[in-house]
């Protein structure tokens, strides 16, 4: 919750967010480029220069604003209603959060925090490619926006893939960077692979 001195500063901002979307046409030009955006193939990169568009449209100031208000912790956001601003700005706050909020400020955290990847699937399939059985792997990555993108590729691949990546950051680990966990996993992992790989006598 805001503290006294917060809360005066936060209906500062807030009465000037208003007076800037007062203007005529303000609040359907702002709707229309926040759906612009969400809508858009290139989400991504408008994401990051949303604030920069609302601030060309709205002011510097308002357009700060106006991003943080439709990402902020809905504690905070339900301070707006003890402003007095003309309803239909009231109203259009609401819908903006309602309709834009989540989908913005996952973005800006993803973008913020690039290697932020939300989860991650890794399973096996057998395919057969001219006339033979081949182990492939697929990897699915669940992006901030909830949206896989998944990698099929021969079990070679995926086994080249991992030993790249352990031999780059091999040399940069410090004491810490690893679970005992994890590196258990790891020399379980290689046995097993050196046990069915090994040619039978």
């Amino acid at each position: 919750m805001l503290d006294h001195e917060e809360k005066f500063l936060f209906k500062e901002e807030i009465l000037h967010l208003a007076n800037a979307l007062n203007d005529p046409g303000s609040l359907d030009n702002v709707e229309d480029l926040l759906t612009d955006v969400i809508t858009s193939p290139r989400f991504d990169s408008e994401v990051f220069t949303l604030e920069r568009s609302l601030q060309v449209m709205l002011g510097a100031r308002a357009g700060t604003t106006l991003v943080g208000l439709v990402t902020v912790a809905p504690e905070v956001f339900e301070e707006v209603a003890e402003v007095r601003i003309p309803p239909e700005v009231h109203e259009r706050l609401v819908a903006w959060r309602a309709r834009f909020g989540l989908a913005i400020d996952n973005a800006l955290n993803f973008l913020n925090n690039p290697d932020g990847i939300q989860g991650h699937n890794f399973s096996t399939q057998v395919a057969h490619v001219e006339e033979r059985r081949v182990l492939q792997g697929r990897l699915t990555l669940v992006r901030y926006n909830n949206e896989p993108q998944f990698f099929v590729a021969d079990a070679a691949v995926f086994l080249g893939l991992v030993t790249d990546i352990m031999e780059r950051l091999g040399p940069h680990l410090e004491p810490d960077s690893v679970d005992e966990e994890s590196l258990v996993r790891l020399r379980e992992a290689v046995q097993l692979i050196e046990r069915r790989t090994t040619p039978r006598g």
